[in-house]
């Protein structure tokens, strides 16, 4: 990595984490879907990144967002299980889409379609293990799903339209 894409990703790290903390927080639509945009900060990661090195950051982001939503580690728990899963994702991306050996994990070197799938699967994954883990019951099988389809929805398309307006 050089210095520019160092610098490059500690902005939009601390830029989405900006936006989850002060704006996104407040933003519920109809007591179904919301937006957990922070996400972003793991998914737009250096692919090359280590492993280890993830999964500290996720987790880092996951107690961040925690500590403003005093939530006790559910958004950790779900950050570090997205973190896991990313690079299955991605490798299977580029085997599938025939991307070049080094993945930019941006809209705009991806393109809409692979980028709008890498996003929309891992998201959904967080949100579904979020979601539960508040529910905390499977009595309420059905209200968490319809929250869990409409929460990532909503977070897809946010961090979609964030990217348009953030040149990588």
């Amino acid at each position: 990595m050089t210095i520019r894409e160092i610098i490059n990703t500690i902005f939009l790290f601390l830029l989405y984490l900006t936006l989850q903390i002060l704006i996104f927080r407040n933003l519920v639509l109809f007591d179904l879907a919301f937006c957990f945009v922070y996400v972003a900060c793991i998914l737009l990661l250096p692919a090359e990144l280590s492993m280890t090195l993830t999964l500290l950051l996720a987790f880092g982001v996951g107690v961040v967002v925690d500590m403003f939503y005093n939530t006790l580690g559910m958004h950790a728990a779900a950050s570090v299980l997205l973190a896991y899963l990313r690079p299955y994702l991605i490798r299977f991306q580029a085997a599938q889409r025939g991307f070049e050996s080094r993945i930019v994990l941006s809209i705009h070197e991806m393109g809409l379609r692979s980028f709008f799938y890498y996003i929309l699967v891992l998201t959904f994954v967080h949100h579904f293990v979020l979601l539960f883990i508040e529910a905390n019951s499977l009595m309420l099988l059905l209200p968490t799903l319809v929250k869990v389809f409409f929460s990532t929805l909503f977070t897809t398309l946010s961090i979609i339209l964030i990217q348009y307006f953030t040149k990588n």
